[in-house]
């Protein structure tokens, strides 16, 4: 397949349509995609999603039954004691800057906020240690509101991919995707692509052959090219 270089370009409304049928492939490739991170509220949500930071989805999992079984609500967080907090979140890496923004984001909620967790970016984004891409989660897997999308590593590489974007930063990537991706299919499009990441799209050896997207994406089987001539 020839690269966007060699093709004429598309306009937006053809990116936009070739977006949605890149998400139908998608649903039905991984109708089971959603946040793999396991949550009894939004609170533990949102913890759940500071502790994800540099760190896998399954090992946040094997930490927080026992924190949440620990500290089971907002108050207790509150009042933990950060260098307990530290030794029950080590196992997630950055544990000292971790245990500091759950307890401090905490007293913000009750302090701030009355108890509830925010309902907007801009106001979640004022508690500690959450940023753009942990309140979109927060938004989006807790409320189902969608006012962001969220990027991670995996989101960012598939939509350069698939010629959604030429950026780098995730701030600006999403403004790209925003300006793509109906904002129906803001939240599920994060998810979609994550899995589609660790399934088939994988950073060191994408999968072409097997990849239902491979007539849609403009950067297909290029990729293992690549790979192959580094082998």
């Amino acid at each position: 397949m020839a690269t966007p270089e060699e093709t004429t370009p598309e306009t937006i409304d053809q990116t936009r349509t070739r977006a949605v049928k890149i998400i139908q492939i998608l649903q039905k490739t991984y109708p089971q995609a959603k946040c793999a991170l396991l949550f009894g509220d939004v609170h533990q949500l949102l913890v759940a999603t500071i502790l994800s930071a540099q760190c896998t989805d399954e090992r946040v999992n094997l930490t927080t039954p026992l924190l949440f079984e620990k500290y089971q609500n907002i108050e207790a967080f509150a009042s933990a004691d950060v260098k307990e907090l530290e030794k029950e979140v080590f196992s997630t890496g950055f544990y000292v800057n971790k245990a500091k923004a759950i307890k401090e984001s905490a007293k913000q909620i009750i302090e701030k906020f009355g108890g509830e967790i925010p309902k907007s970016i801009a106001e979640l984004t004022t508690l500690a240690g959450v940023g753009r891409k942990t309140a979109s989660v927060v938004l989006g897997v807790g409320y189902g509101i969608a006012e962001g999308i969220v990027v991670d590593t995996h989101v960012g590489r598939i939509s350069r991919l698939l010629g959604f974007t030429r950026k780098n930063d995730p701030a600006k990537i999403e403004k790209d995707l925003m300006e793509i991706i109906p904002v129906e299919e803001w939240i599920l499009y994060s998810h979609l692509l994550i899995f589609h990441g660790r399934a088939i799209c994988k950073a060191r050896r994408p999968e072409c052959p097997i990849c239902p997207l491979n007539k849609d994406c403009p950067s297909a089987f290029i990729a293992m090219r690549g790979i192959s001539s580094e082998s």
